[in-house]
């Protein structure tokens, strides 16, 4: 007659010797995928953090050109002291495009996620363009 449980007459549901403390040692090998995958989810929402933060700093520098005045501070001034190392501005005719790097752990990836947004307005009037 055989006995229940396991093929070799050991019980269901336990483990056999060489299996004891595998666990832990399947967790600490999964912990380097689990924080790369943090650390892929943080850097991917920091790009979009920075394009929301690039659109608005478009708009103010678009808005500042149309008033007549230099976009560059405008947008400067819409970004939080962090991002204002981190942007390039370009100005042509009624057109604002501010391109911004992303805060991230490496600065190689960082800058290869920069985003840009831009804006345009009508030149005012006067102004030659």
């Amino acid at each position: 007659m055989a006995s229940p449980g396991g093929p070799e007459g050991r019980p269901a549901g336990r483990a056999s010797g060489g299996e004891a403390g595998q666990a832990p040692i399947e967790l600490l090998a999964g912990l380097p995928a689990l924080l790369l995958a943090g650390l892929v989810a943080l850097q991917l929402l920091a790009a979009g953090y920075a394009l929301t933060l690039a659109d608005g700093a478009a708009e103010a520098g678009a808005l500042a050109l149309a008033a007549g005045r230099p976009p560059a501070p405008a947008v400067r001034a819409a970004l939080p002291e962090w991002a204002r190392d981190r942007i390039e501005v370009e100005v042509d005719g009624g057109s604002v495009r501010v391109t911004l790097s992303p805060p991230g752990p490496i600065a190689s990836v960082s800058e290869r996620l920069a985003v840009s947004s831009g804006a345009w307005v009508r030149p005012p009037a006067g102004s030659g363009g």
